[in-house]
């Protein structure tokens, strides 16, 4: 399979040696002497994906791995995407840490590449380069009424309350008391589940001290999760939906009809899906137990599933911002996984104060020299080897699409590595020597950006415990990327 693919990539046209950009690019002969025969391989991204290719990468006896991000902290949507009340996943931190801890592995923060360096210039100062910098941008509804205030993205409403500092300053009117989020994924609960967990229950996890003061304010009882086909296509786990469901102080409102006839369709599906649809069956159809039947009717808060509804526009209040979503009922044609939704002609009203629309992440391009296929998202490549890229190496949802788990990426990183390894090994990569870093380093230098070293973010770690400490949080984060520099002297 890998013999067959290289041909697209036109090696005999593959310079052995490159000459110098053009501009003032400092020289890289002095560079050259003590790295002849080092691997000098760059990686774009430090989440999971970027660290776990790394990871791979460090396989290889003398290989030496650059890891360039742009926020001034590590770690991705480990950091900034898994919810503040689920720090059993990020314990990978701690794998990540120890990569990042390896005599071979730099890490170099708030180098933003597309901006500060380019990627033709990674590509001259190393053998390879791996694009792994995730999806940053979020999959627009496209309907009217949209850009009205009250509505904004699952994205940036995660990364408010987990202190991304793009979307430190959102500001979620939360005095509404109903909230509608237009999807049905692990993301759609995720935000589900902190706009109804008691604010008590958040106190010792590291949400941000902005957001915990938000939501002690919120006036939110009910979340309606709207999705345009039925229970069998929903997107979120069990161990979400389980969640969910013994959520303190919520009950679920789940429609019975939704449900007609799937105890059939189900025997055929596979197990985990299965077992999914079950819980989702069981807790519309049956009645609860004493212990949950008590809980839910002292319950103060509702959280919902709306099946077969398609939005079709959010709905404009008389003082201009959103008073709910037109939503079009919709029926399934098709089987398996060529389900579709089509409407049946009739709409409804679902008047709410807050609508989040959570249809799914997107990648952007990260410079004009790579290619990018922005219908899917993602850049071209077979296995990761970018297409008609030489050298150039791709991994993580940039590779795939924003889809599955942090094992998902890992499996999906380590085969990107894999590749590379195996390139390298048969002479298909740069045979004369690169200067790594060195050469990144005086670009930046001559720019102004003053690059944050894996030590310089344990400063910033030990800080954040600190802050968090004298409240019982295991961190306070930091939200400023400016005060992150202060505190560091850059």
């Amino acid at each position: 399979m890998a013999s067959r693919c290289w041909r697209w990539w036109g090696w005999s046209a593959w310079p052995r040696t490159r000459p110098p950009p053009a501009g003032s690019t400092p020289s890289f002969r002095h560079h050259l002497s003590t790295q002849e025969k080092t691997p000098q391989i760059c990686v774009v991204g430090s989440g999971p994906a970027g660290f776990y290719t790394a990871q791979h990468l460090l396989k290889h006896p003398q290989a030496h791995v650059d890891i360039y991000e742009k926020q001034p902290v590590p770690f991705g949507l480990v950091r900034f995407g898994v919810a503040p009340d689920h720090p059993e996943v990020k314990n990978v931190i701690n794998t990540f840490t120890q990569t990042a801890h390896s005599g071979r592995c730099a890490f170099w923060g708030n180098v933003e590449v597309g901006r500060d360096v380019t990627v033709p210039e990674l590509r001259e100062a190393y053998h390879a380069v791996v694009l792994s910098y995730g999806a940053e941008d979020h999959r627009a509804l496209e309907i009217p009424g949209e850009e009205l205030p009250g509505v904004c993205s699952a994205r940036a409403f995660v990364g408010w309350y987990n202190g991304l500092p793009e979307n430190r300053e959102l500001e979620p009117d939360l005095s509404c008391d109903t909230a509608v989020i237009l999807g049905q994924g692990n993301v759609a609960l995720d935000v589900a589940r902190i706009l109804l967990t008691p604010p008590e229950h958040l106190e010792r996890t590291d949400i941000t001290k902005a957001a915990l003061g938000v939501l002690r304010q919120s006036r939110v009882k009910t979340v309606w999760l709207v999705g345009r086909r039925g229970p069998l296509q929903v997107a979120f786990t069990i161990k979400e939906l389980r969640e969910m469901i013994q959520l303190p102080g919520a009950r679920p409102i789940l429609d019975p009809a939704d449900f007609l006839g799937l105890q059939d369709k189900i025997k055929e599906v596979p197990r985990p899906r299965k077992r999914l649809t079950e819980l989702l069956l069981r807790t519309a159809t049956e009645k609860p137990g004493p212990e949950e039947a008590a809980r839910w009717a002292s319950a103060s808060r509702a959280w919902g599933l709306r099946f077969f509804r398609s939005p079709q526009q959010v709905l404009p209040s008389p003082d201009g911002r959103r008073a709910g979503v037109r939503l079009a009922v919709t029926r399934l044609e098709g089987v398996g996984e060529a389900t579709r939704a089509v409407p049946t002609g009739d709409m409804e009203d679902l008047p709410c104060g807050l609508v989040l629309s959570s249809v799914g992440y997107k990648s952007r391009p990260v410079d004009p020299s790579v290619p990018f296929d922005s219908k899917l998202g993602v850049i071209p490549n077979v296995e990761g080897r970018v297409m008609d890229v030489p050298g150039l190496y791709c991994s993580g949802w940039v590779k795939r699409g924003p889809t599955g788990v942090i094992a998902t990426t890992m499996t999906d990183s380590f085969l990107t590595g894999q590749m590379l390894l195996q390139d390298l090994k048969a002479g298909l990569l740069p045979s004369g020597p690169r200067p790594g870093y060195a050469a990144i380093q005086a670009l930046l230098s001559s720019r102004g950006v003053r690059p944050v070293s894996f030590s310089d973010w344990e400063k910033l770690d030990a800080e954040e415990v600190a802050r968090g400490q004298g409240t019982g949080k295991p961190r306070e984060k930091l939200v400023d990327p400016q005060e992150m520099l202060r505190l560091l002297g850059h």
